[in-house]
């Protein structure tokens, strides 16, 4: 069977979608190409977009909306929870999700329409929830940019979690929007190790490069969260007190961690990454995981998917609650301003007559 030239890729596999019939696996065809294959090369498609904003009424989260502006992300994080997303477009969580992209080139039009309609009740949008607004692609694209742009004609406040470094490109529109209350990040941080880090996120900025990217954005006024997800038990939790510090020393004023999730296809991606990478530690790691989990890989439960439940979860828990006290750090932060939200006079609009 021919092997893919996957460097620089999180998982080694591409199994079929579970929605589709048939199933397309690589076989040998008695061509011999006498060269390697050519590197997997990342793949953008167009969608037009219809809605942007998303609406959740999950209790476990802190927002009601978001914006996505890419489906996949070629970031290629083994653990992203959103690979199984991909399914629903046909495409595979593996290597589809971070090789084959959808980006929505009208979001920021359709982004205007929604928040102009006469039925819109401003909240604080989140931005990055299911794929990181800026992954590589954004540097062409530009849609985390125009989406960005028309919040701060609205004056519409924004809440964005990332990896990436290029959020600095736009510190013009960010700075700005923070000094009237309008935004707030959060950094992930997943281990200060980076040979570990290029092998879990292997096109995501390295662990120094994150906290330069705080740096950054504290110097420019942006508040920051260093958020310290996934922990992964047997394999990173041991540096939460150090990642929360490294945070802290970058200029974080809050933070927040979240468990290794792994729903659907993520359990066997994971499982696959640990025996290629990590496996004399696999057993442990998938032990203590299934122990929070009452047995299984993941339960999806509002309330219980985030953190788990009982003794190890319980120590995780309280480990970071007396971290963040002794460092100074906050776990709730205040809320973005919604006040000032005004729907900017548009072309054909009725002039006030005062």
């Amino acid at each position: 069977m021919p092997a893919l030239n996957i460097r620089a890729r999180g998982v080694a596999t591409n199994d079929t979608g579970r929605f589709e019939r048939f199933e397309t696996v690589p076989c040998e065809d008695g061509w011999d190409p006498g060269d390697d294959l050519p590197p997997l090369r990342t793949e953008v498609r167009e969608e037009v977009a219809r809605s942007v904003i998303t609406y959740n009424r999950s209790p476990d989260l802190p927002f009601d909306r978001s914006i996505n502006p890419y489906r996949g992300c070629e970031h290629g994080c083994v653990y992203c929870f959103a690979r199984p997303t991909h399914a629903y477009l046909g495409l595979s969580p593996g290597l589809d999700f971070e090789t084959r992209l959808i980006a929505r080139p009208n979001a920021a039009d359709v982004l205007r329409k929604e928040l102009s309609s006469t039925r819109y009740k401003v909240a604080t949008i989140a931005m990055g929830t299911n794929t990181d607004p800026y992954q590589p692609v954004e540097k062409s694209q530009l849609i985390t940019r125009s989406c960005l742009s028309i919040l701060q004609e609205f004056r519409h406040p924004v809440a964005i979690v990332t990896k990436g470094a290029m959020i600095e490109r736009d510190l013009d529109i960010l700075a700005p929007m923070a000094q009237l209350g309008l935004v707030r990040v959060g950094i992930s941080l997943t281990t200060l190790d980076p040979d570990l880090s290029r092998r879990m996120e292997p096109r995501a900025p390295s662990p120094l490069r994150r906290l330069a990217t705080i740096r950054r954005l504290i110097e420019a006024g942006v508040p920051v969260r260093v958020m310290t997800s996934p922990l992964i038990p047997g394999l990173t939790d041991h540096e939460l007190e150090n990642l929360l510090e490294a945070g802290r020393d970058a200029g974080a004023d809050s933070a927040s961690w979240i468990m290794l999730r792994l729903p659907r296809e993520v359990s066997d991606l994971w499982q696959a990454w640990l025996q290629d990478h990590e496996p004399a530690r696999a057993e442990k790691i998938m032990s203590k995981l299934r122990e929070m989990h009452g047995g299984r890989d993941y339960d999806p439960r509002w309330g219980h998917r985030m953190r788990g439940e009982g003794e190890y979860a319980g120590l995780v828990a309280k480990r970071f609650k007396l971290a963040v006290k002794r460092l100074g750090l906050a776990t709730k932060t205040p809320s973005l301003r919604c006040d000032l939200f005004s729907k900017p006079a548009q072309a054909g609009d009725q002039l006030n007559l005062f």
